[in-house]
């Protein structure tokens, strides 16, 4: 700031014109006398930087032409005293440093000088700001003494800045005792503070917020205010709430007393089933109330329609009369009353009730209409009800006259009479003619005065207690007690009674009916013989099921266990309680057979045949064994299932054979499966087996596998095997030799070319990638590719797409990738042929094939299916190999490996003559290439 300051004063008009210039050559003076310094003391003296910095400070402090001169100086001092012997293209060089500089100073000198200025304009901007911002908060703070209703200003945090006069007045709050105080903590009540400040981040943005709420006073009355709230700013990024409230405790009372007006007269209306309405003749529209809508089904949420949907949903019959109705009171402008039916829409009727009072102008002219309309439908159904009711009334008085003679008979049928006692005298006021019947007494004579003395010894006292509790306690009774007939006969007696009580609540009467139960008694003597002969019949029944070694179940018609035999109680270690529990079938069987026996039994309970199932019951050593436990339903003679039989075997000998021989034919299909799976890949020696192990792993994925060994191993059909017993193995599976196809070439069979892409490229071709899409292609003797076209394959393992040979197309391929080769890739890598990055991607699943050295004992098997093989083809029988022959081939080391033992053996089947396969010594190679082995 103080170099600014001095360069202004130094650009000032009124500076001297001697100080700016003279600025200039005392700079260079300067640099010159350090220049001079330095050489008496034999230091280094670089005048070029003196010189630059002598520059510098007369362009920063007096100007752009001063500096210039100071740059004239330097360069006539440098190349005139210092550097006169120097050749004059260094002198020029010079002088462009100088240059170039004086440049650079010019432009910062006037950067320099649009900065101040651009300053100079913001601070002046900056002061009218200010000084606005100040007008403007004089402004604010002189409203809050003007205003009718409580101001508050708060930071944006809700804190109170200021308040003004009318809060006091309405919250009880002083200014001092509000101020830097929360907002909340003062005036909102505790429950509602989490919603006062929800609106924070819309009034920080300045958005306007109106709102009602409860707020309280400082001696906690709560009342209701509106709020009027918005975020002004005050100056430097600070933010300022502005909140103006009006008690409106007087509004609020007054509409919550019009609503709870209007709700009552709704709630009126609905009980009643009436609704208001008002009709504008001028218009034609009909206003009406909510409960016009529920009784002339209206769908609309509008609650006004035109008057024609009500003419047109009178009654047809009564229309005419309603119109006339109308026409009349229109023309002396006077009220009506009408009753009419009302079709709805659904096609039910109503039967309406309306009151109409006209409404008119200053002029006498008649503008409306305004009544009522009731819904008394029910009152015309009541009224209906009421005339089928007398009818009614009419029709039993008649049928009751009826039913008296009935009942008289039905009496007599069932030997039951009717009898009516008078209390406290115990005189019998009436008794039916069935009472004289079953005591055995003339029907025409009067009810006895006394029936005691008939009443069987031993239960008189019973009966005379019964009498007296129902009398004492006002209750009904029941007795059951023996009377003696005249003739010595005795009858069993059931009755019943209750006590009739007076307004005060004395028993006046007993009114009952007595029933002759003889018969029923002699029935139920002889029923409860039958059933002792049943119950020692059961006994007996159970005695032999228990002896019987079989588990034996008695289940009622919904399965649910009623008895078992002590057979299964002695297996369970169970109650016969246990067993009836509804928990018992999860206690006894086997979890995972639980829902499968609950299913198959409802089914089958529901067929109603018989059925059996298998299941595992839990025995009291704590271990389960298989039961087949077959149905029976037990019928009635309507055919009603009454009962279900279940008899259980132990089939757990039988359930552990199944297991021993499923688990045999499981061994017994993986056996044939190991041997089938692979047809075309002969031995059994462990080497060959841990290679087809690593095939039945790898061959469900879709992972890159690398299938390494020597030449003539069988590399392609291991390739092949993976991919028939792969998820691929219905498509295509192409196989590639990359080292047969020249390298000019292999680019264009692997992904194919363009019509014109090079000579010869009479049309488009596609690649052997795009043939094996979906499916699996395999890239033999990978190690020979070139390495453009190893480039090309790494971006097809990675991105899984590539381009034809001249084409930019990128075409996406879904292929699985098998490549083999009996290089020593890792040697390769290290002799730059190939690619590292590439066999990472290609040896993911990586198998290595054994050479026929390592696998002798499979040479045996493989000389026998040669032979077969090739007999087949020349029709000859050979049936046996000469012992010799086998044991030179074990011997020989086979370098060419199976491909080797193949043309051998191939050759040996030409030249045989006879049914014995040999092979001649001389046809082995007798000096064997040495071997390397592979990684």
């Amino acid at each position: 700031m103080a170099n600014s300051a001095t360069a202004k004063k130094m650009e000032q008009p009124g500076a001297p014109f001697a100080r700016r210039y003279g600025l200039a050559f005392v700079s260079v003076t300067g640099a010159l006398l350090l220049e001079l310094l330095f050489h008496h003391f034999n230091l280094p003296h670089p005048f070029a930087a003196f010189a630059l910095s002598a520059i510098a400070i007369t362009f920063w402090y007096a100007g752009t032409k001063p500096g210039i001169v100071a740059v004239l100086l330097s360069s006539l001092i440098r190349g005139f005293i210092f550097e006169a012997e120097t050749s004059s293209s260094s002198r020029a060089l010079y002088n462009l440093v100088f240059l170039l500089f004086a440049i650079l100073m010019i432009w910062i000198r006037r950067s320099r000088d649009a900065l101040e200025v651009e300053v100079g304009d913001r601070t002046a901007k900056l002061t009218a700001a200010n000084e606005d911002l100040h007008r403007r908060k004089e402004q604010l703070y002189g409203l809050f003494d003007l205003s009718p209703d409580a101001v508050i200003l708060t930071d944006e945090d809700f804190h109170v800045l200021r308040v003004n006069e009318e809060f006091t007045q309405l919250f009880g709050y002083t200014a001092e005792e509000v101020a830097g105080k929360w907002l909340p903590d003062l005036i909102v009540p505790e429950e509602l503070r989490v919603e006062a400040v929800q609106n924070q981040d819309a009034l920080i943005s300045g958005k306007r917020v109106e709102l009602e709420a409860i707020r309280q006073r400082k001696d906690g009355v709560r009342f209701d205010v509106s709020v009027v709230a918005k975020g002004i700013s005050l100056g430097s990024e600070q933010i300022s709430i502005f909140l103006i409230y009006r008690d409106i405790s007087e509004r609020k009372k007054a509409e919550r007393k019009l609503r709870r007006s209007e709700a009552n007269l709704l709630e009126s209306q609905r009980l009643v089933h009436m609704c208001s309405w008002a009709y504008d003749l001028s218009s034609g529209m009909v206003t009406f109330s909510p409960e016009a809508k529920r009784i002339y089904d209206i769908k609309s949420d509008q609650d006004i329609c035109a008057a024609d949907f009500f003419l047109d949903g009178f009654h047809p019959e009564d229309r005419p009369v309603q119109e006339e109705t109308v026409r009349r009171a229109l023309l002396d402008k006077t009220g009506y009353e009408a009753s009419f039916r009302f079709v709805l829409p659904d096609g039910s009727i109503k039967h309406i009730y309306s009151v109409a009072h006209p409404v008119l102008n200053q002029s006498g002219e008649l503008v409306e209409y305004f009544g009522i309309g009731m819904d008394v439908t029910e009152q015309w159904k009541a009224r209906a009800e009421l005339e089928k009711a007398f009818e009614e009334i009419k029709r039993r008085t008649e049928a009751l006259q009826r039913s008296e003679a009935y009942l008289a008979e039905a009496q007599k049928l069932t030997h039951t009479g009717s009898w009516v006692v008078r209390i406290p005298q115990m005189e019998n006021v009436y008794w039916s003619k069935e009472m004289y019947r079953i005591f055995g007494l003339d029907p025409d004579s009067t009810p006895p005065t006394e029936i005691g003395r008939r009443l069987y010894p031993e239960d008189a006292p019973y009966f005379k207690d019964a009498i007296e509790h129902a009398i004492r306690d006002r209750t009904d009774f029941e007795a059951d007690y023996r009377i003696l007939l005249p003739n010595g006969a005795v009858k069993y007696i059931h009755a019943v009674g209750y006590p009739v009580v007076n307004a005060s609540g004395d028993v006046i009467e007993l009114v009952g009916t007595l029933m002759d139960v003889t018969q029923q008694h002699e029935a139920r003597a002889a029923l409860q013989a039958a059933f002792e002969q049943i119950k020692a019949e059961q006994t007996e029944l159970r005695r032999m099921t228990d002896a019987v070694a079989s588990y034996i179940y008695v289940l009622r018609p919904d399965g649910t266990a009623l008895y078992a035999n002590q057979t299964v109680l002695d297996y369970t270690g169970l109650t016969l309680e246990d067993v009836q529990r509804e928990d018992q079938r999860a206690r006894v069987f086997h979890p995972e057979d639980l829902e499968r026996l609950r299913e198959e039994r409802q089914e089958a309970f529901a067929r109603g045949k018989p059925f059996e199932l298998e299941q595992r019951a839990l025995g009291k050593d704590g271990n389960y064994r298989w039961f087949l436990v077959r149905f029976n339903p037990l019928r009635d003679d309507h055919g009603n299932i009454i009962r279900w039989y279940a008899t259980g075997t132990d089939i757990e000998d039988r359930k552990r054979a199944e297991e021993r021989m499923r688990n045999e034919n499981l061994a017994l299909r993986e056996q044939i499966d190991s041997a089938f799976m692979f047809e075309e890949i002969v031995g059994a020696s462990p080497a060959l087996q841990s290679v087809l192990s690593s095939i039945v792993k790898v061959a469900p994925t879709d992972s890159t596998v690398l299938i390494t060994g020597e030449t003539g191993t069988g590399k392609e059909l291991i390739a092949r095997a993976i991919h028939k017993h792969s998820q691929r193995s219905g498509q295509a599976f192409i196989s590639v030799n990359c080292a047969s196809i020249p390298s000019s070439l292999i680019a264009s069979e692997l992904f194919g070319h363009e019509k014109g892409a090079f000579t010869g490229a009479v049309q488009r071709r596609q690649g052997r990638f795009e043939l094996a899409h979906s499916g699996t292609i395999f890239l033999d003797e990978i190690g020979e590719l070139p390495a453009e076209t190893q480039i090309a394959l790494l971006r097809v393992l990675q991105e899984r797409q590539f381009e034809r040979v001249g084409g930019n197309r990128i075409i996406p391929t879904d292929v699985r990738v098998i490549a083999a080769t009996n290089r020593d890739l890792t040697a390769a890598i290290a002799a730059g042929t190939f690619r590292a990055d590439l066999f990472y991607r290609l040896n993911v699943f990586p198998i290595e094939m054994p050479p026929l050295r390592k696998r002798k004992e499979d040479i045996p098997i493989l000389v026998e299916y040669f032979v077969k093989r090739y007999a087949e083809k020349t029709g000859k029988q050979i049936c046996k190999i000469d012992s010799n022959t086998l044991e030179l081939c074990q011997s020989y080391a086979w370098p060419g490996n199976i491909r080797e033992l193949q043309n051998i053996v191939e050759r040996s089947v030409i030249l045989c003559g006879g049914d014995t396969l040999w092979i001649e010594k001389a046809w082995l190679a007798s000096a064997q290439p040495p071997r390397q082995e592979l990684v």
